[in-house]
């Protein structure tokens, strides 16, 4: 079979009233889906248990997408061991078969693209076209990652040595779990799993309790593709009895893990401790958050500046570890860029996703209530230039905020707030800037608008940041032309997209022969 090189899948326009209109229409037929109740799944057999819990809208936040069985700390043990056993099979499968896997599920899940942006739309409140977004984004990661493989079972280079026949392969390392977010349920969540599964590892899939039926989507359409059973398990249940059972158990390789900085140190924490018969040091691949910040210098285009920094603040309501949660502005156009900056976020309307809003609901209530109590800290801490309140709806809706003549190392200027909350900052100069952006614990994303090279040059070699734009927004990372991961406290620097990320789920066994 004839592979064609990876290429970048095209959005959907959604000013294009055809694709509009085919959006609207899986959105009613994923509504006469809703409500269902879904098991478990562990080496490919359904299971029941004691208790449920059930998966919302939060732009409707009594409705009900659907209700799971929770896992239990046996459960947990047991899909471990069960993966285990499926491994010893399973990693002996040629990496063309397994990267085959992965192509023939991105071609099903491009027939089902609308579908699975409804179920985005529905279960945690994108618009259509951050919906979409994300799931052209996992159909890259099942293209890209299954080309990956293919290079990396490739004949692998090494320094020739007279009178050996030496040889390098990259071997799986054995049952991994996969701990997802919610914020892009189906795009990271697919390329965790997808990454550990055609490395020939097998996975334990425990999905966010916020967008579990996207991880099941996920387990379909796999199914689908005809990925053998026991290969991929679906462990939804609550963090700190399943997951903390996942992460512990001595037969569990590595981990792979995208949240918060808080849960992201807990895990490590937890898997770097050896447990009683475990024969190695687990990994870890761990993405935890940002405080992204863009720079604008005083000689930039400030309305495109102004543009890029409110798609970044406030895509996904914000929702997004690349999201832009500080801008600092020379002082020298500081009040007219904050006049153009109110003028384009007094613009955004709130409301319901599925009514395609530019902005939509925050994931939950908790999540609500801590955003409200970050704008209440940032009243004190700054000026209120817009924003500061909940939106009208049955759901967690929250204005775009954003607060001016904020000091740079306040509460809201250090702390990841994950919502629709801007802070303004003022520098003196551009070297005064570049030490406000990496004055955090993060180093995710960030980007800079000016026009002199000599001043990008100068960001290129001093900003601690794994993802820099320059004259462009934060957010938006493209598989392969984007990997992305960053520094410090933002977690391991994965580079998820790029061509060292398989690395992670394989290790090196070099074979030599005299001869």
């Amino acid at each position: 079979m004839r592979i064609k090189p990876f290429q970048n899948e095209p959005l959907l326009d959604f000013t294009n009233p055809k694709n509009l209109s085919k959006q609207k229409e899986a959105l009613k037929v994923v509504r006469q889906k809703l409500g269902k109740t879904y098991e478990l799944i562990i080496n490919g057999k359904k299971i029941k248990t004691d208790q449920t819990f059930n998966s919302y809208n939060p732009s409707n936040k009594d409705e009900i997408i659907a209700t799971f069985y929770k896992g239990t700390k046996e459960l947990a043990d047991f899909a471990v061991e069960s993966a285990n056993k499926t491994f010893q099979t399973w990693k002996y499968t040629p990496a063309s078969e397994r990267a085959n896997y992965l192509f023939k599920a991105a071609a099903i899940a491009r027939k089902r693209r609308f579908e699975i942006n409804a179920y985005m739309v529905l279960e945690i409140g994108k618009n259509f076209a951050e919906a979409d977004a994300d799931t052209a984004e996992a159909i890259d990661f099942l293209d890209f990652y299954g080309h990956e493989m293919l290079r990396y079972a490739e004949k692998q280079p090494i320094t020739p040595v007279a009178g050996e026949k030496n040889e390098l392969v990259y071997i799986p390392l054995g049952v991994g779990v996969v701990v997802p977010p919610w914020n892009f349920p189906f795009a990271i969540l697919v390329g965790m799993s997808s990454a550990a599964i055609v490395a020939g590892n097998t996975v334990v899939l425990k999905p966010s309790s916020d967008t579990p039926m996207i991880g099941k989507v996920f387990c379909d359409i796999m199914e689908e593709a005809g990925l053998p059973k026991g290969v991929l398990n679906f462990l939804p249940g609550s963090g700190g009895e399943v997951g903390d059972t996942l992460v512990g158990h001595p037969k569990t390789r590595f981990v792979s893990f995208t949240g918060s900085m808080e849960v992201g140190i807990h895990i490590n924490e937890l898997a770097a401790k050896v447990q009683p018969e475990q024969i190695w040091l687990k990994r870890v691949v761990a993405e935890m958050g940002g405080k992204d910040t863009i720079i604008i210098d005083s000689e930039t285009n400030i309305d495109s500046a102004v543009q890029g920094v409110v798609a970044s603040a406030f895509g996904f309501q914000g929702q997004k570890c690349s999201a832009c949660s500080r801008v600092v502005v020379d002082k020298s156009i500081y009040k007219f860029f904050v006049e153009k900056l109110k003028t384009e976020v007094d613009k955004i309307e709130v409301g319901v996703a599925e009514e395609n809003y530019r902005m939509g609901p925050v994931s939950n209530a908790t999540a609500e209530r801590n955003i409200l109590g970050y704008i209440a800290i940032g009243k004190k801490e700054g000026k209120l230039l817009c924003g500061g309140e909940k939106a009208a709806g049955n759901g967690y809706y929250i204005k775009p905020t954003v607060f001016t003549d904020i000091k740079p190392l306040t509460v809201i200027s250090q702390e990841e707030i994950f919502g629709p909350v801007l802070a303004v900052i003022k520098s003196n100069n551009f070297d005064d800037a570049l030490k406000i952006a990496n004055n955090t614990r993060y180093g995710l994303t960030g980007a800079v608008y000016t026009n002199n090279r000599k001043k990008i040059e100068k960001a290129k070699k001093e900003l601690l940041i794994g993802n820099l734009y320059f004259n462009r927004k934060c957010t938006g990372a493209m598989v392969g032309g984007h990997p992305f991961g960053g520094f410090n406290m933002s977690g391991t620097d994965s580079k998820a997209g790029g061509r060292d990320y398989l690395l992670l789920f394989m290790q090196a066994k070099l074979m030599s022969e005299k001869v």
